[in-house]
């Protein structure tokens, strides 16, 4: 079966192929799509809601099974009116590019300290009009990992936190894990065992 993944970001699509690996799905982006893609605002308060919009938006477009991921940031111990959640990107209004988030989160690790975080993940997969299904289960969320106001030497355009990102098992920054490691620790279990769930397999 040939499926959407609804992102133009192609190292989310090239994590969510390794990650699904095996069962029989052919994953494709929406670079791969010859077709307008639609704008999709994401104005949702929690990442279900985000992921929902987008895979029922793209559903409409295209005609094809597709589904949709959204991440919230979550970070222990500050205050709830600086707590990222759904809006990692959109910090007061302002869509950050990659090197002003970087910026935004050295001060916020400066400001607090070292900060223990956990994305929170959702997933929405449509079928058809009527087969629609949803998640946003604990298996789903990353491990919990250390955000440090020392940035690694290497950046990589579109997971610009992974280079404030350190694992909390290893101590090592995100970019300094192989590839494998780094999937364990920033995507649960729980999406491989969705898709388990819903094709069957």
């Amino acid at each position: 079966m040939k499926i959407l993944y609804g992102t133009g970001n192609p190292a989310k699509l090239d994590a969510m192929k390794r990650h699904l690996v095996g069962l029989g799905i052919e994953v494709i982006g929406l670079r791969d799509i010859d077709m307008e893609i639609p704008e999709v605002m994401e104005d949702g308060n929690t990442p279900l809601e985000n992921a929902r919009k987008k895979a029922v938006e793209y559903y409409q477009a295209f005609q094809m099974p597709v589904f949709s991921c959204d991440s919230g940031l979550y970070i222990e111990n500050i205050p709830e009116e600086e707590q990222p959640g759904v809006h990692v990107r959109t910090i007061n209004g302002n869509y950050l590019s990659d090197d002003e988030m970087i910026d935004y989160y050295v001060g916020l690790a400066e400001k607090y300290g070292d900060l223990k975080a956990q994305y929170k993940n959702a997933i929405c997969l449509v079928l058809n009009e009527q087969d629609i299904f949803e998640a946003m289960t604990e298996g789903m969320a990353s491990e919990p990992f250390i955000i440090t106001s020392k940035p690694h030497k290497i950046r990589k355009k579109g997971f610009p936190l992974d280079s404030l990102s350190i694992d909390i098992k290893s101590g090592k920054y995100y970019y300094d894990l192989g590839e494998e490691e780094l999937d364990e620790v920033a995507v649960g279990d729980g999406f491989l065992e969705f898709f388990k769930q819903h094709f069957h397999v």
